[in-house]
């Protein structure tokens, strides 16, 4: 004998009810022996319970409901039944039209009643399957399970009498042929009244028959995939779960994990019959067994995460708690007597303080009552009065093989802090079996999802991107992101998600990762873009390692980059604006994504795609101290004096140079030495000096008339102009057998920008193309300075700065 169930979404339609049946057609084709239990219509029971309360209110719309829930049964009647069902439907919901018109009238509804009243769910919709099976040949039989299954008279979560009922249910199925169809949810008590086992009850009812029939296996079907590693509404991840412990099942159930109903599992429990958790709409998917048999295939140490939402945190503290025996008995023992459910207790060792959790519907309730409790002491002063926190959520994190892992504890809460999720409270018991924590509603999500990625998909890290400037730097980035996904995905174990684009135009999210292949036609369909807003967005929706990427080059996105780390969230920029700011905003930014264990990272500021700050910190980092760094830092610049011959004028090289992306928008940033600047001035910072921008002396090349031009097509006239200036340059170092470099020099705590015409000897004499050089003299490296060499600008080359910088990123949040 099996005994399966059927939940609410299985058959919320006569189409679903139908295939259900021809479910049940193939297990009676297959031999097997069972008898189903089936809840109410999908909404019915929440239908019935609007009903109810709008009649006690006086509400005549309790009518409008009543007829709604009448049509859905007699129209599925109509479909699947014949004449005689469809007459014993009419006659059932004239009982409960009249049961309604007396809650009307009295406008009250009791537990009793409401009981009565939600019966007619499972009863009108066993009755019609149990007549649709018959049409359809097969023996069935319907069968009210309030002639077998026994409570007290807790109405509305009613206690069930084992001993009577499974008298009852061994009696009544004695030598029985036709399939019993059961009504899940309902029972009765002892005077005979209508009561219910709770909502979830229909899966408690089968577990009841199971036990009490000794049954081979209880089989649940609902619309998932079996018990999941997490809420796949929240985790888009989460995978179902081959096996549970029953144990590993209470424990989630009692976490949040709604496809389980906590009481089924303690018969099936007692009798050691193994539960299987089956999806009625893929009925040759395995799903999930519970059973005591441990799972020694999988090599997940976690089995599952939970949450249970809408919890309030209550803190009892004092001095005169320490020592004194019996808080902690006074404390639950006030709130037990007042039928307060405790959801979780932690205790300093201190003694100084109690925490505990329970519903926030039950928070006003708690505090009164402890408040109450301890009125003497808090009069005196010794304890303080109840601390009450809200809209918090409880995570728990489950397995039975925990125990013989550790570190597991360390994992998750690093992971959790690399994510900015602050634990508001921990709990974990002796066994081991779960590690329960306190955390924001709002974080719920956020947490659930870094977890699953660590303990479930350990082989993949996921970063979320938020990308703001997709023109020439931020497409191609994506376009490399593109390019790479899969290499990165399959070699690297990295998934990269664009969740975020913004243009100066519009701005695009998606939870979900944006499509890549057409980001671009796809951001033309976006919102307004708002800079605030967008930051906003990304804040609200609080992804777990989330990255924002600024591929500006204005200062008008840096000013939030305070708000973005304190949000956790990291940074990756070619943007230099924030970088080369001023000292203390430099030094408030680092220390930030420090204090939230965050990345600010602007290794393509200096150098476009050249390691030169990481090269820079690892030599500092491990010891060795910097003498002078001497450096062409400008790629544009590079690329203009490496072309700029006798053959041609100085001007049609640095158009050439704009036209080919290797200058700002305006080329006077680069050959005023402006840009060189701001990269000096970071390399400065990061050796630790304390400089401002207007400590570096700059020789500049331009002049006045050039740099004082009213727009870009003003300056390239005035350029033109000048253009003997630079021929007399070029002419005095091809004389000399010299080239001219445009270098930074920072020695001794200052830094200066020239013009400076060097010989073959030096190590700038071979530039070519756009190159950067950068050569680092320090105790280490002091008679043969660290020379970095290599392409300084460009889109290609920046973007994959900015790329490197992201997997950079990934690594460390794993």
């Amino acid at each position: 004998m099996r005994v399966l169930k059927f939940g609410g979404s299985s058959v919320a339609n006569p189409e679903r009810i139908k295939s259900v049946i021809d479910i049940l057609k193939e297990k009676k084709k297959g031999g097997e022996i069972f008898t189903v239990v089936f809840s109410a219509f999908g909404g019915i029971t929440d239908t019935l319970i609007k009903a109810s309360q709008l009649a006690a209110e006086g509400n005549l719309a309790y009518k409008e409901v009543f007829n709604e829930i009448k049509e859905r049964h007699v129209n599925a009647a109509k479909i699947l039944t014949d004449k005689s069902a469809i007459e014993e439907i009419y006659s059932n919901h004239e009982d409960l039209e009249s049961l309604l018109q007396g809650v009307f009238l009295i406008k009250e509804v009791s537990d009793r009643t409401m009981d009565h009243v939600l019966s007619f769910g499972e009863r009108n919709s066993n009755y019609i399957i149990s007549k649709a099976l018959q049409k359809e040949g097969i023996n069935a039989q319907y069968l009210d399970a309030r002639k077998i299954i026994l409570t007290n008279d807790q109405f509305g979560n009613a206690k069930v009498n084992f001993e009577a009922s499974n008298s009852q249910i061994v009696n009544y199925y004695k030598d029985l042929e036709a399939i019993q169809i059961v009504t899940g949810f309902v029972a009765s008590s002892a005077d005979g009244s209508t009561s219910t086992l709770g909502r979830g009850g229909s899966d408690y009812t089968a577990a009841i028959l199971g036990a009490a029939l000794n049954a081979e296996a209880i089989e649940i079907w609902t619309d998932v995939d079996g018990v999941l590693t997490a809420n796949p509404k929240l985790v888009k991840k989460a995978f179902s779960l081959k096996s549970l412990t029953y144990t590993e099942a209470m424990e989630m159930s009692h976490f949040g994990a709604k496809v389980i109903y906590a009481p089924t599992i303690h018969p099936a429990l007692q009798k050691e019959i193994p539960l299987y958790i089956r999806n009625t709409f893929k009925p040759q998917f395995p799903g999930t067994i519970i059973s005591k048999e441990k799972d020694t295939e999988s090599t997940n140490v976690v089995k599952g995460i939970s949450a249970v939402n809408e919890i309030s945190l209550m803190t009892l503290q004092g001095n005169g708690m320490v020592g004194v025996p019996g808080i902690a008995a006074r404390l639950f023992g006030a709130l037990s007597d007042a039928g307060i459910n405790i959801i979780l207790i932690t205790q300093a060792s201190s003694e100084q303080s109690i925490s505990f959790a329970t519903s926030t519907d039950d928070a006003d309730l708690a505090k009164s009552i402890v408040d109450q409790k301890f009125e003497f002491e808090i009069n005196a002063k010794r304890i303080d009065p109840l601390v009450r926190v809200d809209d918090l959520s409880i995570v728990a994190i489950i397995g039975e093989n925990m125990k013989a892992f550790p570190g597991i504890a360390g994992k998750l809460f690093q992971i959790l802090g690399k994510n900015g999720i602050n634990v508001v409270a921990i709990a974990q018991g002796s066994s081991e079996l779960n590690i329960s924590f306190v955390v924001k509603k709002h974080d719920v999500a956020k947490a659930q999802n870094a977890i699953h990625d660590v303990f479930f998909l350990s082989e993949n890290r996921q970063l979320n991107l938020f990308i703001v400037g997709v023109g020439l730097i931020g497409g191609t980035l994506i376009e490399q992101i593109k390019d790479q996904r899969k290499y990165l995905k399959d070699r690297n174990k990295l998934e990269i998600n664009i969740c975020g684009l913004a243009n100066s135009r519009k701005m695009l999210f998606s939870i979900d990762g944006l499509n890549v292949e057409s980001w671009n036609k796809d951001l033309d369909g976006g919102e307004q873009m708002n800079l605030e807003t967008y930051i906003e967005k990304m804040k609200s929706m609080n992804l777990s390692n989330s990255v924002f990427i600024d591929n500006t080059a204005n200062d008008q996105v840096s000013p939030y980059y305070k708000n973005i780390l304190d949000a956790s969230i990291s940074i990756s920029t070619p943007n230099k604006s924030a970088a080369s700011s001023t000292y203390e905003n430099y030094l408030a930014l680092k220390s930030l994504a420090a204090k939230r264990n965050v990345q600010f990272m602007y290794e393509a500021n200096v150098g476009a795609g050249l390691p030169i700050i990481s090269t820079l910190n690892d030599l500092i980092s491990s010891g060795d101290e910097i003498l002078k760094i001497e450096g062409v830092l400008s790629g544009s610049l590079s690329y203009v004096f490496n072309n700029f011959t006798q053959d041609q004028s100085f001007s049609d090289v640095v158009k050439k140079a704009k036209e080919l992306g290797y200058t700002e928008p305006d080329p006077r940033e680069d050959l005023s030495g402006l840009d060189v600047r701001r990269k000096i001035v970071i390399l400065a910072r990061e050796t630790g000096i304390p400089m401002e921008k207007e400590d570096v002396i700059i020789n500049g090349i331009l002049p006045e008339e050039c740099l004082n031009a009213k727009d870009v097509d003003d300056f390239f006239e005035t350029l033109e102009s000048n253009d003997g200036i630079f021929s007399d340059l070029i002419k005095t170092a091809d004389q000399k057998n010299e080239k001219l470099r445009m270098v930074a020099i920072l020695e001794d705590g200052k830094a200066r920008i020239g013009l400076e015409s060097v010989d073959v000897n030096h190590p700038f004499y071979n530039l070519s193309g756009s190159d950067n050089m950068l050569v680092f003299t320090t105790k280490r490296y002091n008679e043969r300075p660290l020379v970095i060499v290599g392409p300084g600008a460009g889109a290609q080359v920046t973007a994959a700065g900015v790329f490197a910088e992201i997997i950079r990123i990934g690594n460390y949040l794993s």
